[in-house]
């Protein structure tokens, strides 16, 4: 073997495999549908903190994924290298909303798309599935779901309490209820018939009734 056929290996011939052209075509339009999703994801997030930093990495996310298919799909050789590189790979960050997970995914698969060169399915198909979105996410129901705390001093006032409760609400169903000397905690999920809150404070006057606390959540009852 001599010097010059060193410089004649796959690894030189590899510089050339994928045409500049479709190197900027293809990650400029990552970029394009990475901000898109990354608006998507400000626009539909419903969770306590909203945290940037997950949105620019579905943007990185995005854009990453088209450059190692871009590779991938010009090298066979390199495809399969590839595949037991990305195979050792673990990530360990919890993902705390499940709404997250497809926004993931979604990015991921855009890259995919666009590095095999299925342009109009990747444009068209993220537009279809971010209006979906923007629609169910942010569409409100009919009645909040609320949760309402009551501490009484006995079955008494708990009965009249509860009672009461149910004559304002929509929806009254009772969640858990704990008793110990002395004192009742009952916790309820109601769904309002309005938006006034003014009856919590009624509540709270009823003979017995040592406090009134009502709480909105999401629907993710954990008990």
């Amino acid at each position: 073997m001599t010097f010059s056929d060193v410089f004649k290996s796959s690894f030189l011939e590899n510089v050339t495999a994928v045409s500049l052209t479709d190197m900027m075509l293809t990650l400029i339009l990552a970029f394009g549908l990475g901000l898109f999703i990354f608006y998507i994801y400000k626009k539909t997030y419903q969770g306590v903190m909203y945290s940037s930093s997950f949105g620019v990495t579905l943007l990185a996310l995005t854009m990453i994924t088209s450059q190692v298919i871009l590779a991938v799909t010009s090298n066979v050789v390199l495809s399969l290298g590839m595949v037991g590189a990305l195979s050792i790979v673990r990530f360990r960050t919890a993902i705390k909303e499940p709404l997250d997970i497809a926004f993931l995914f979604w990015s991921i698969a855009v890259g995919i798309v666009l590095a095999a060169g299925m342009i109009p399915l990747a444009v068209i198909g993220s537009v279809v599935i971010g209006l979906i979105l923007l629609f169910f996410v942010n569409k409100k129901s009919s009645s909040n779901p609320y949760i309402v705390v009551l501490t009484c001093d006995g079955q008494a006032s708990e009965t009249k309490a509860v009672s009461f409760l149910k004559s304002k609400a929509e929806r009254c169903v009772t969640k858990s209820k704990s008793a110990q000397n002395g004192f009742v905690e009952v916790n309820m999920e109601i769904r309002l018939k309005n938006d006034n809150t003014d009856f919590i404070n009624e509540i709270a006057g009823i003979p017995g009734v040592s406090s009134a606390v009502l709480v909105s959540y999401n629907g993710d009852y954990m008990g």
